[in-house]
């Protein structure tokens, strides 16, 4: 068995290949490397796991290096993560937004179907395809918002789509693109529509992955900026359930294929950001320092996936809870300080 991650370099791509190549698999990341300046770290300890692991320094946006690629390996699965992945990003530079998500997905496809490959492809999308969810009302309940229907489970598949900010464009056109190449050419693609995942070896940034970069705030005594009023939920999920997950749908791809799946925490494993940091506080026996700031454009007072459909499909459901990833990853950020020093910053977040 082999395997391409695409962005394997990042948090999610790294946890995926250490689980891999545990089984024995080959792994091949391909990986640009620009996202953050420790990611060469990721690469480093994964070489430090022994198995079979190549790395290929290049970019989805380049075609040519695709078609070479799919021609020389015969990949029984690719993880297609490579991606630009920030709201705020996507507004400042929507061309490249739209290169790196739309266009390198569809060249990942296009290499695919040219080379008559037949890999498994899992797609990590995002919850950002069903926009700013106007239509759902929303209430607060003991100090953060929560759905006015108590018996909404969450956001389902069958929530209609509206692309919001250029990053929903983006992502949610290669969304679309997957199910397609399914439809079309028979391509065996599956889309993860995923919400907030956090865990080892995230470094997360202001832009996105706040569970993280709230973590990495606490542990270095940074201030925390908090954009709203720090009661809005999102649902999360740690690595470890995400991984499983795709390793169940390699295995299950005839019940899968070409199909969208919403995949977060659920209703079970959802807080707000103000939750969040009194669990830090909590964890490092220390209050905060944070500061207020204005609501971003956007940005959803509550997102949570409902997982009927993964959990049918799979048998699957999250087994980490938010205590005790959040525990896992605030140890293991007290003890990898190194690869968080940057004197000149300051732990803002928001909800991506």
């Amino acid at each position: 068995m082999k395997i391409l991650i695409t962005g394997g370099a990042g948090f999610i791509g790294c946890n995926t290949a250490q689980r891999f190549l545990k089984r024995g698999v080959e792994v091949v990341i391909l990986d640009n490397l620009s996202r953050h300046p420790a990611l060469s770290t990721n690469l480093e300890w994964l070489k430090t796991l022994g198995g079979s692991l190549q790395f290929i320094k290049g970019d989805i946006r380049d075609f040519e290096l695709l078609r070479r690629l799919f021609r020389e390996h015969d990949f029984t699965a690719v993880i297609h993560l490579a991606a630009q992945t920030a709201v705020t990003t996507s507004v400042a530079d929507p061309r490249l937004d739209f290169e790196a998500n739309a266009l390198g997905t569809f060249n990942v496809l296009e290499a695919i179907r040219e080379t008559r490959r037949d890999p498994v492809i899992l797609y990590a999308s995002t919850n950002k395809v069903y926009g700013a969810l106007e239509n759902v009302g929303i209430v607060e309940r003991n100090g953060a918002y929560a759905y006015a229907d108590p018996a909404m489970r969450g956001v389902s598949e069958s929530y209609p789509l509206d692309f919001h900010s250029p990053y929903g464009c983006s992502k949610g056109a290669a969304d679309q693109y997957l199910i397609d190449y399914h439809r079309i050419y028979g391509l065996r693609t599956v889309t993860f529509r995923q919400s907030c995942i956090y865990g080892y070896r995230q470094f997360g940034m202001e832009d996105q992955g706040w569970v993280a970069w709230f973590t990495i705030a606490a542990v270095l005594g940074k201030p925390i900026t908090i954009y709203g009023d720090g009661k809005q939920v999102r649902d999360v999920l740690f690595i470890d359930d995400l991984v499983d997950l795709y390793e169940l749908a390699i295995a299950k791809i005839d019940v899968c294929v070409g199909q969208a799946f919403n995949v977060g925490g659920g209703p079970n494993n959802s807080m707000s950001l103000l939750q969040l940091i009194t669990m830090l506080e909590e964890m490092g026996g220390q209050r905060i320092a944070n500061r207020w700031d204005e609501w971003r454009p956007g940005d959803q007072r509550v997102f949570i996936c409902d997982l009927s459909k993964a959990q049918a499909t799979f048998n699957w459901e999250p087994r980490i809870s938010p205590a005790a990833g959040v525990r896992r990853l605030y140890e293991w950020v007290v003890g990898n300080q190194a690869l968080f020093a940057n004197p000149n910053g300051t732990g803002h977040a928001q909800t991506q």
